[in-house]
């Protein structure tokens, strides 16, 4: 193969990569900078990854791409844009409805990311060679780093990318390459001294700017903890059942966000704002229906009728009462338990001590006895 300029290489790879839908590509070296894994080691070493074990697995891995491939010289950094059509907060103040992350309303973004990065590597391969390998969210790949690196964007104070062109609403992927491609400049911080995103969490989630504790996080709490909700956190919670966006919507770069143009992301009418009461009635089969190519499948759906009944008991509203007296009876203890604590908000004390007499000694699960005693 004939030996070709790399910066035409990289105008034809950036052309073909917005020819396929991306909004952002840029190039950086696949070699890691020590403050990666300074920062990893901290997180790691502070217990701010909570439950998830596959962060501290392999963190070798994901403080240095090259200790992943020791042959990759280069890394194509690419973002989608997902910004909403509405503001995503004003779904908050209907509290007998459900707040479900703006990420997850629309198709499974890792296989409308991932299909568009496989067709632009095998692109690349067939017109430049090399060996390649994608990602998306799913390896041990620091991406947000690689991304401020690459100059897409900069890690605000929330720890998520936020861009000048498309603030704080991106899906990252990358194509790491044997092929040694220049670097574009890397991005600075821009955040300045706004503490937006920090002073609106309803969990105080962020110990220091630019430091998360997941197990403090709304999203961590409603799809990576698989146990019952920590009882200082369900009323924080409100009507999140999946994931917050409260540090991504309040970020004043939003202000140059654009609603997304890929279609699989847009999203689905039935899922900008359900019903509690709907919701609580979803078996298996209509779960897995109802989320189909959804990234909220994969939590399953006792996890997330947990999350629903956190927010019927956060809603006020006495007509969800039945719901939540019917999910007294669902085979999951996890459902059981949040739906106990529901109606521990929703009834008066002595209704609630009357159920309790009733349901609080014959429950066959002792966690679930346990919410019976404790409000």
């Amino acid at each position: 193969m004939a030996v070709q300029d790399p910066a035409a290489i990289k105008h034809d790879i950036l052309s073909h990569a917005q020819s396929e839908g991306f909004d952002l590509v840029r190039f950086t070296s696949a070699a890691a900078g020590a403050e990666n894994a300074e920062r990893l080691r901290d997180y790691l070493d502070a217990g701010h990854h909570g439950t998830m074990a596959w962060m501290a697995e392999r963190s070798h891995w994901r403080a240095d791409p090259q200790a992943m491939w020791p042959d990759a010289k280069s890394v194509v950094v690419l973002g989608l844009n997902y910004g909403p059509a509405q503001d995503p907060l004003a779904i908050l103040e209907q509290k007998s409805r459900a707040a479900i992350s703006v990420y997850a309303q629309g198709d499974d973004y890792h296989d409308v990311v991932k299909k568009k990065l496989k067709a632009l590597a095998g692109y690349m391969v067939r017109k430049f060679g090399g060996d390649v390998k994608v990602f998306v969210d799913t390896a041990p790949v620091m991406e947000k780093p690689l991304a401020q690196k690459a100059g897409l964007g900069w890690q605000g104070k929330h720890t998520n990318l936020v861009s000048r062109e498309f603030g704080s609403w991106l899906f990252l992927g990358s194509i790491f390459t044997t092929l040694d491609l220049p670097p574009d400049a890397g991005e600075d911080d821009h955040c300045g001294n706004c503490r937006a995103c920090l002073d609106i969490c309803p969990t105080d989630a962020f110990p220091a700017p630019y430091r998360l504790d997941a197990r403090r996080c709304i999203s961590y709490l409603t799809i990576e903890n698989d146990g019952p909700i920590p009882r200082q956190f369900r009323k924080a919670m409100a009507n999140r059942i999946y994931g917050c966006d409260d540090c991504l919507a309040v970020c004043p770069w939003n202000k140059f966000a654009q609603t997304a143009s890929e279609l699989k992301l847009a999203a689905r009418d039935e899922l900008k704002s359900p019903h509690l009461e709907d919701l609580a009635k979803l078996d298996d089969a209509a779960f897995r229906a109802l989320f189909r190519k959804s990234p909220v499948k994969r939590i399953g759906r006792d996890r997330f009728l947990r999350n629903v009944m956190i927010a019927i008991g956060n809603s006020g509203d006495p007509r969800l009462t039945k719901s939540a007296q019917t999910a007294l009876q669902d085979p999951s203890p996890l459902v059981r338990g949040a739906a106990v604590w529901a109606l521990s908000q929703l009834l008066a004390q002595e209704e609630f001590e009357a159920l309790a007499r009733i349901h609080g000694t014959s429950d066959p699960d002792s966690q679930v006895r346990e919410e019976w005693i404790k409000d």
